[in-house]
């Protein structure tokens, strides 16, 4: 039996479903985690902007304030029968807070849990589950389960309107199907108390790509492209390399395309295909890419949740075989909405010739929310209509080095072909660009300064002008084969 001491939580018992390495951790090693990242400290701080907002769904309720007192002060607040925010209740082992716990008639409570997504999620079921075992456990008499999100298909029209931005969708009889919670938390509870259990990756660590614990240390066999459960099953066997993959074992053409190129150290090439490729691009060349925003909270009027708004783009233009290329861009200078600015500047693109972009089908699909936006721009059809995706030699594996470990992205691309990176800048991924762009121009704290300000900006471009001069760096490559 596990000391009394030890108390899981919600965000305890999830991650005890997802890797009993993990869980151990959390508790006995947390020096062994990694510090929380800005990506993530961003998917925190929009959870906790959603969920606030939808507590004014319920314009009376009251929240528990957070500290050694809130299950205290839970109890006095169940008398008053009222919306609660935050109640905090314990059973046995389990402690949990409920977002939103709604009376209904004289006795019973509604368990509203709120989460920021645009869907029911598989992993939403157990989340609740626990949630209603550990109020049950304290007597509370739960009436129905519900999953308030986001409703995708809202448009802001002035200030948000809580109860048209969620739907609360009653989820109470999947959770009926859970009835193992107890038993759960009791053999975590055995796992915390325990030594550190050695979990079979796919197995007793759910997703090892995604765990902080694994995801650091897999084996090279887990970069064979598209492989994934079979890899884990392989490393049961024993078989950890790509080489060492028997070969009676049944692999796909890009698969066998991989061990080849692992095998001999080189790139395998089909030149007959990327010519073709080649052949079909039309001058000019353009190379084109977008930065966007999409925040679950809609910023600008007559945009929907999670609806990518481009702030920036990046275009350099080849008018001629060998000839230089030129270069525009455009960054948003104000917090309004950056898209009237933004398709002026993309007229930059010529009437005629390719549009390349890596990836285009993110491309094509924000120009055509710009179009549906604004139908008196109807040019951007034409542009739509020329956009060709450079990711397609690499997708279909006509190019492939053993250097860019089983994937096809521009980032693992370049450093492939060419040795370059983008290590030597100061924002390298898209998220990092969204993220600074929302601090520079919607900060949400303490207005940052005019040379903060400057450094982001200078930031942001240099980003997305490596993009599009990777693109460039790599059809010249090409053009070589």
């Amino acid at each position: 039996m596990a000391p009394k001491q030890i108390t899981i939580s919600k965000s305890n018992f999830m991650i005890g479903l997802s890797c009993p390495t993990l869980l151990w951790c959390t508790f006995n090693a947390p020096e062994k985690l990694p510090e929380i990242d800005d990506a993530t400290q961003a998917i925190f701080d929009q959870g906790h902007e959603v969920g606030a907002l939808a507590k004014k769904v319920y314009s009376n309720g009251t929240e528990v304030p957070h500290g050694r007192e809130s299950a205290k002060q839970t109890k006095e607040l169940l008398v008053k029968r009222m919306p609660i925010f935050e109640a905090t209740f314990f059973h046995k082992n389990a402690v949990c807070k409920v977002d939103i716990l709604a009376p209904i008639g004289r006795d019973e409570w509604d368990l509203i849990e709120v989460k920021s997504s645009s869907h029911i999620k598989p992993e939403h079921i157990p989340d609740v589950a626990f949630q209603k075992y550990v109020l049950e456990g304290a007597g509370v008499k739960i009436r129905k389960c519900h999953l308030m999100h986001i409703n995708n298909e809202y448009i802001k029209k002035g200030e948000i309107n809580p109860k048209e931005f969620f739907i609360c969708e009653d989820i109470t009889d999947e959770v009926l199907k859970i009835n193992s919670i107890e038993s759960s938390v009791d053999r975590m509870l055995g796992i915390i108390s325990g030594k550190i259990p050695s979990a079979l990756l796919g197995v007793d660590c759910v997703s090892p790509k995604d765990c902080p614990i694994h995801s650091a240390s897999l084996p090279e066999i887990t970069e064979l492209y598209c492989l994934g459960a079979k890899a884990y099953q392989l490393i049961c066997d024993g078989i950890t390399k790509i080489k060492d993959i028997p070969k009676d074992f049944k692999l796909n053409e890009k698969q066998c395309i991989q061990k080849e190129a692992v095998i001999s150290g080189k790139a395998c090439i089909k030149p007959a295909e990327i010519k073709k490729f080649l052949y079909d691009l039309k001058y000019p060349l353009h190379f084109f890419d977008f930065e966007t925003i999409n925040p679950a909270i809609p910023l600008f009027d007559w945009t929907c949740p999670f609806q990518h708004i481009p702030f920036q783009f990046s275009l350099h233009i080849i008018n001629a075989p060998n000839s230089a290329p030129e270069h525009f861009e455009f960054l948003a200078s104000h917090s309004g909405d950056p898209r009237p600015d933004l398709i002026e500047a993309i007229k930059a693109i010529k009437p005629k010739g390719t549009v390349l972009c890596y990836n285009a089908s993110f491309e094509k699909n924000v120009l055509k929310d710009l179009l549906e936006a604004f139908p008196k721009e109807k040019w951007l059809g034409s542009v739509i209509e020329r956009i060709e995706d450079l990711i397609i030699p690499f997708r279909n594996f006509w190019y492939y080095h053993p250097e860019q470990h089983g994937h096809a992205s521009l980032k693992a691309v370049l450093p492939a072909l060419t040795g370059k990176n983008y290590a030597h800048l100061a924002i390298c991924e898209g998220g990092t660009a969204a993220r600074k762009f929302l601090e520079m121009m919607h900060p949400k704290g303490k207005p940052i300064s005019a040379n903060e300000k400057a450094k982001i900006r200078k930031d942001l471009l240099a980003y997305c002008g490596q993009d599009t001069e990777a693109m460039i760096e790599i059809v010249r490559v090409l053009e070589q084969i």
